[in-house]
């Protein structure tokens, strides 16, 4: 048993000893703060079409249609990366849909990265629950971002994508297809090629 466990620290030491992954780079932002702008295409515009926008029951606090056809929105998110493929964070998220609708969401945002680095890419998972009063309320967001992130600076990144996402407004619901871009300012000097000294 014991001559085991030693032939497994013997092979592990080896393999960090002999690895080609260059010391100086830690794949990990460690903690990071996310701002991104986005703005979206509503996808069931067709339907939009069709319903009576005055016909909004204040007392049922339903909106029985869809908004406009164009969103925009601005994140604020901040987190950990804990892992060289995996951060989460949490944040607000303010949307106008539509001139009654200014939504602010409280965030929770599961990230997925690929090639962590000075070229990442990345997949968001958002959930959002809103915070502010409307003229609706307990809406629901969630999102699914996927993009490159491109180091700029020793702490800076810019980061573009392509979003997708969804949101429950009353009874109705809509779906929005559209682009983000942000920067990532992050903890970790050494995390991109630009924070080698």
């Amino acid at each position: 048993m014991i001559r085991n466990l030693f032939s497994v620290l013997f092979l592990v030491i080896s393999l960090h000893a002999f690895s080609q992954v260059d010391p100086s780079l830690k794949q990990k932002m460690d903690f990071y703060f996310n701002p991104t702008l986005n703005a979206g295409y509503n996808l069931g515009n067709s339907i939009k079409k069709n319903q009576n926008k005055d016909s909004y029951d204040y007392q049922q606090n339903i909106a029985p249609y869809l908004p406009n056809d164009f969103t925009y929105g601005i994140s604020a998110v901040g987190g950990y990366q804990f892992l060289p493929n995996f951060a989460i964070g949490t944040g607000l998220k303010y949307s106008y849909i539509d001139p009654n609708f200014h939504m602010i969401y409280w965030l929770v945002q599961p990230k997925f990265i690929f090639n962590p680095g000075d070229e990442a890419f990345f997949i968001d998972l958002t959930y959002g629950a809103q915070i502010n009063r409307s003229v609706v309320s307990s809406s629901i967001f969630w999102g699914v971002k996927a993009g490159l992130q491109v180091a700029y600076s020793k702490r800076l990144s810019q980061e573009g994508g392509l979003v997708l996402e969804g949101f429950r407004l009353g009874n109705s619901s809509t779906l929005f297809i559209g682009l983000s871009y942000g920067i990532t300012v992050f903890s970790n000097k050494n995390y991109t090629v630009e924070g080698i000294d």
